[in-house]
């Protein structure tokens, strides 16, 4: 059985889509702690533990005495990510544009990574959207047998379908052992010739690089995701804790 959302969390979701729907003007107060805690039946302590993790994706500023406000927006898609559950929640407030659809590949590299017993993949590739305009371009590779749960997703279909999905969401539904955990690597990279022409950059502009592994619950990989995002059109942010804090 699945567990329950914690409180702070949907509090803060809620209010997160808000903010990045421009539901609050700019230099108004956001309704204080008191008035959130009433509307979402919750203690201030809860609304409290919100505030602060919209505090720490920089998405509002608090003015002791005044009370707390949107940040004005730098013009960068930032997101701060801390789960597998996050990088799902990519779909809250971006989108996804095929440009080559989900199909069947030979490539060894990325068969070696994922531990294949041959070279062949799934793959695709895709932009991420963020108010139409593009801050990252991904390359996705699945095993074949990974690939053939996905079915005809009719998200990953089509050259320049655009939807408000992830890759890993559409997995995790189809998927008989759910994705559990994922591995990261972040490098400075250039833009292939590939990237560059999607995001709108010369060829060779240095970039920020994530490669991903996704695990299952078996501890088998599922798929490697490779992307390059925008130097100006993206902020990537993660929170480290002490253990035991």
């Amino acid at each position: 059985m699945a567990r329950a959302e914690p409180a702070f969390r949907r509090v803060w979701g809620d209010l997160r889509a808000q903010i990045l729907g421009h539901a609050f003007p700019p230099d108004t107060a956001l309704p204080t702690e008191a008035e959130i805690a009433r509307q979402y039946s919750v203690s201030r302590q809860t609304v409290r533990r919100a505030f602060q993790d919209l505090v720490a994706e920089d998405l509002v500023f608090r003015v002791p005495g005044r009370g707390t406000f949107v940040t004005p927006s730098s013009g960068r898609y930032l997101r701060q990510f801390g789960s597998v559950e996050d990088l799902m929640g990519l779909s809250a407030d971006s989108q996804l544009q095929v440009l080559h659809p989900l199909g069947a590949a030979v490539d060894p590299t990325s068969a070696g990574r994922l531990r294949l017993p041959d070279d062949r993949v799934v793959t695709t590739s895709f932009l991420r959207l963020h108010h139409g305009e593009p801050f990252s371009h991904t390359r996705v590779y699945l095993p074949a047998h990974v690939g053939a749960r996905l079915g005809k997703a009719e998200e990953l279909a089509v050259s320049g379908t655009v939807s408000e999905v992830t890759v890993i969401g559409l997995l995790d539904q189809s998927l008989e052992a759910p994705i559990q955990e994922a591995e990261q690597s972040i490098t400075v990279g250039t833009a292939p010739a590939e990237v560059a022409e999607t995001l709108d950059l010369p060829v060779h502009t240095p970039l920020l690089r994530i490669d991903r592994m996704y695990f299952d619950t078996n501890g088998k990989p599922v798929e490697l995701a490779i992307s390059h995002f925008h130097p100006d059109r993206y902020s990537y942010r993660t929170r480290l804790r002490r253990h035991g804090a």
